[in-house]
């Protein structure tokens, strides 16, 4: 048995709130993870029940019985600490990180300087607020150049750019889904996903893709994204990646749960790109793939994470 699974009996949890679904950009997501989420502890016995929060959220959580809430919210709404904090107020434990870490995380820009505050290695950046600050960027930075909205996952919005005209285009277009944006270096070369679990950093995941960066069609419709386990970097390279990632999840305050990205560069330096703390969860997402090479199935996975929530004394 995996020392990460879960041994207790699926009562103790008691009644389960799975919240999935919300009204952010990537509700689609939420929807398939709350699904596989609310099939896998049905199926090991917990008493469990699921509400999209995009529907009648408040009225069911003053009349519904909920022992503890497992959050599948991708996106913000759920996954920015504002579910969190209702959840307090409302004296119901839950899965996943506290309030201050799921704000943070959310947050590409205060997460960047959280990193380099600790001198954590993450790619140059800026804030963009107008094509003056585009320009200024440009200049500062160089290019290539990648621009996101500082608070959507599953790289929502996100565009590589290489020229001037392309980063002011790409600016404008990452505002129509939030109105911080965000501009980094490019980092050329191979990109890792790592997943966390109870405290432990679980294998490293490799990632390729034939598109220009991880975007949201590798991610959720190419046929054609690579998934590399063991990630193919020597054993030292290897456990070097596992303690920045969890060094990078501490400063953050990531519990239960998480996953961080991170590019290699030419030289093999690593740079941390962001840490989500609500990933995807539906059976072919990257958690449950770093998790079986880590000896849990799916099912065990979703225990494992709501056992922390019972732990935490949540």
């Amino acid at each position: 048995m995996s020392a990460l699974q879960s041994t207790r009996d699926p009562r103790a949890f008691g009644r389960v709130a799975v919240l999935f679904g919300g009204r952010s950009a990537e509700r689609e997501i939420s929807l398939k993870s709350g699904e596989a989420v609310l099939d896998a502890l049905l199926a090991a016995g917990v008493d469990a029940f699921g509400i999209d929060v995009a529907d009648d959220f408040l009225p069911r959580l003053g009349s519904e019985r909920i022992d503890r809430a497992f959050i599948v919210l991708h996106g913000r709404g759920g996954e920015d600490g504002s579910m969190q904090g209702l959840l307090e107020c409302a004296g119901i434990p839950y899965t996943g990180s506290g309030i201050l870490a799921s704000a943070l995380a959310m947050d590409k820009l205060r997460t960047k300087q959280v990193w380099q505050s600790l001198g954590l290695p993450t790619p140059r950046h800026a804030a963009l607020a107008s094509a003056d600050d585009c320009r200024a960027a440009a200049q500062a930075l160089g290019f290539p150049l990648i621009v996101k909205p500082a608070h959507e996952g599953s790289s929502i919005g996100m565009a590589r750019v290489d020229d001037l005209p392309g980063l002011i285009e790409a600016w404008r277009a990452a505002s129509g889904f939030d109105a911080q944006v965000l501009v980094e270096q490019w980092i050329q070369g191979p990109e890792f996903t790592i997943a966390t679990l109870r405290g432990q950093v679980l294998p490293p995941i490799g990632l390729g893709t034939p598109h220009s960066f991880y975007d949201y069609d590798a991610k959720y419709l190419a046929s054609d994204t690579q998934y590399r386990i063991p990630c193919g970097l020597d054993a030292e390279r290897e456990r070097e990646l596992k303690e920045l990632t969890a060094r990078a999840c501490e400063a953050i305050g990531v519990k239960g749960w998480g996953r961080a990205d991170v590019m290699q560069d030419a030289d093999g330096r690593f740079w941390l790109l962001e840490v989500n703390t609500v990933p995807g969860m539906t059976d072919h997402s990257l958690v449950p793939m770093a998790a079986r090479a880590a000896g849990l199935d799916f099912q065990q996975l979703v225990l494992a994470i709501l056992d922390e929530s019972l732990e935490a004394g949540a």
